[in-house]
């Protein structure tokens, strides 16, 4: 399987995971927008990787709550390329609060940034997925996709609904040559993760290596966080896998902490 030559758009992607994917997506030869909050942060990360090789890459500013910018950064992308192969809706944050002291604000701002910005980016890309009549969408989902966590309402609800999302659109994009499927990671070590570490055990009353072992790693088989490498090779098998057969899919990448 190959990604030579295909638009690959990863949101989120100028650092952590989008960052790994994209650089799995070059390496491959794909043509990778960069898409994150700020331009310039963007952009350094599409130079950097367009050096590695053989793949090239661009970069867009992209708040990925706001239509605005989500349809012009989708523009920008197929005036310069012509269409988009790939969608990687990667963007999200994580706001940890007991569900009696979670601020209704900071719950719509988790919930804007996962299921909207997967709703506005897959609704901008997927016109011209059925114009050629081909597309793959990919959604970072969780193994909270499946599995819940104290403190993590918002961040449960939202993962789980893409799953949700996620079946519509393989049901809808079959028809057209689309496939939509969800990668659930476990906890992978990202400055997302690093942060909740202290902030879950100031909560829990508990040290943060407790935190690592028991809250983070304890239900895994061999207390291990999953790599940003392995997401990005799960997002390489549903970038590029070429039938309907693989769609409306999750697949989990969590050391064993969630079997099905």
């Amino acid at each position: 399987m190959s990604l030579n030559g295909k638009v690959c758009l990863i949101t989120g992607a100028a650092s952590g995971i989008g960052y790994g994917i994209a650089t799995r997506f070059i390496a491959d030869g794909g043509r990778v927008v960069i898409a994150d909050l700020k331009l310039d942060v963007a952009q350094e990360a599409a130079d950097t990787l367009s050096k590695q090789g053989p793949g090239t890459a661009m970069a867009v500013a992209m708040d990925v709550s706001d239509e605005d910018q989500v349809n012009a950064g989708v523009a920008a992308v197929v005036e310069k390329w012509g269409t988009v192969d790939v969608l990687v809706s990667n963007a999200g944050i994580q706001i940890v609060h007991p569900v009696e002291d979670f601020p209704f604000a900071q719950w719509k701002k988790l919930l804007a940034i996962h299921l909207d910005g997967a709703f506005l980016t897959s609704k901008a890309c997927l016109p011209h997925m059925y114009k050629q009549g081909s597309g793959s969408i990919i959604f970072m989902g969780s193994v909270h996709s499946k599995e819940a966590s104290k403190l993590k309402s918002a961040y449960v609800t939202a993962k789980h609904g893409l799953l949700g999302f996620a079946r519509v659109l393989s049901k809808e994009g079959a028809a057209h040559g689309v496939r939509a499927n969800v990668i659930c990671p476990g906890f992978v070590k990202t400055p997302l993760v690093e942060k909740q570490i202290p902030e879950q055990a100031r909560t829990l009353g508990i040290s943060e290596q407790e935190v690592i072992e028991t809250v983070m790693l304890g239900e895994t088989v061999d207390k291990e966080f999953t790599t940003i490498e392995d997401v990005a090779a799960v997002a390489h098998l549903f970038a590029d896998f070429p039938t309907n057969a693989l769609t409306g899919q999750s697949l989990v990448v969590s050391h064993g902490w969630y079997m099905n």
